[in-house]
């Protein structure tokens, strides 16, 4: 089990009870604002002005507009009903009907096979990524979460993963000693290891505030999630690694969709499918509006690392992919690649 911080690990089952009482309340005072026939509560921990965040926002007008306003979606962002922690669990007990939660965090629920999309320097651009989620490889791993009583509607791009710490980091010697936050990914703990770093698992909700008490030195994030969680303002330096993939998929409880018309499940699920090209299309443009606005504000140093220190990099973390094609089997990995062309 990865470091943790019991300060900023949540409350638990304590906090996912509470979860349910609001969701209720919210989604009844949805029901009182608008005669929705159907509310469908769609929970996120990134701030709305991201990809996620908008495309969520287009699924929810989608959604109101092809309905007449008779299928609702309620969406919270940042973690205001459930977070890294418990959201999985949230969904399985129909708390809420859908989520958008990051690929890793179905390693923890019995489906290792979603971290190879957290393998360090695996992916050269989004394409690649793409033509696994879009190839039959990508469905067949969104339908074998209905053994946890989920339904895999779709994948997302954030982007990729950059490094930001208080000095640069671009090259392992950089990371020796630093205890950066991680996600809870054994791939992704694997690869802090390799680079001489400490992983510590935090939720997103609870890292910059990490950050800023000390609990954590450094973290990874693409650029979007780095700016709108003001993380500029606790970290002095961001390294322009591009070292690994962040995307989602949006799933849905089996109970809910399983029950909804052949004709509902139609509607939600063509807005949806719009909505994640929306997101997709936008994912590059937010991360170098992002970028720009690190610039304009000042104050962070920006750093791009020469082809020699990704090599060293790149060689650090090789023993991480051997280690997942270990454990979940090298056939997954072969199947990737061949996908990728």
């Amino acid at each position: 089990m990865e470091t943790t911080n019991r300060e900023f690990c949540g409350a638990g089952r304590r906090r996912l009870l509470h979860g349910i009482a609001a969701a209720a309340c919210s989604a009844a005072g949805l029901a009182r604002a608008a005669p929705a026939a159907l509310t469908i509560r769609l929970s996120h921990v990134v701030a709305e002005d991201t990809p996620k965040g908008l495309a969520a926002n287009r699924f929810q007008a989608l959604v109101q507009q092809r309905s007449g306003g008779r299928i609702a979606v309620a969406v919270y962002p940042d973690a205001q009903l459930y977070g890294d922690h418990d959201e999985m669990q949230a969904l399985q007990l129909g708390a809420v009907e859908m989520l958008a939660p990051s690929l890793s965090k179905f390693g923890r629920i019995g489906f290792p096979e979603f971290e190879l999309f957290d393998l360090p320097y695996l992916f050269p651009d989004a394409a690649s990524v793409r033509r696994i989620t879009q190839s039959s490889l990508g469905r067949r791993m969104l339908d074998r979460l209905a053994r946890q009583r989920l339904v895999g509607l779709g994948y997302m791009d954030n982007g990729f993963k950059h490094m930001s710490a208080n000095r640069p980091l671009l090259e392992p010697a950089h990371f020796v000693g630093l205890r950066m936050r991680v996600q809870a990914s054994r791939v992704i703990a694997a690869q802090m290891r390799a680079l001489g770093a400490r992983p510590v698992t935090l939720a997103f909700s609870e890292t910059r505030r990490a950050l800023a008490a000390g609990v954590v030195d450094g973290t990874e994030n693409p650029i979007s999630n780095f700016w709108t969680q003001s993380m500029h303002e606790v970290q002095n330096d961001l390294s322009l690694t591009a070292h690994g993939y962040l995307g989602y998929a949006f799933v849905a409880n089996q109970r809910f969709w399983e029950g909804l018309s052949a004709a509902d499940r139609e509607l939600v699920g063509s807005a949806l499918r719009e909505a994640l090209h929306f997101g997709n299309q936008i994912a590059d443009t937010q991360n170098d509006k992002a970028l720009a606005a690190l610039r304009e504000a000042g104050g962070t140093r920006i750093h791009v690392p020469t082809q020699a220190q990704i090599g060293l990099m790149r060689k650090a973390v090789e023993p991480v992919h051997a280690g997942l094609a270990q454990r979940i089997g090298p056939q997954w990995l072969r199947d990737a690649l061949q996908a990728m062309g």
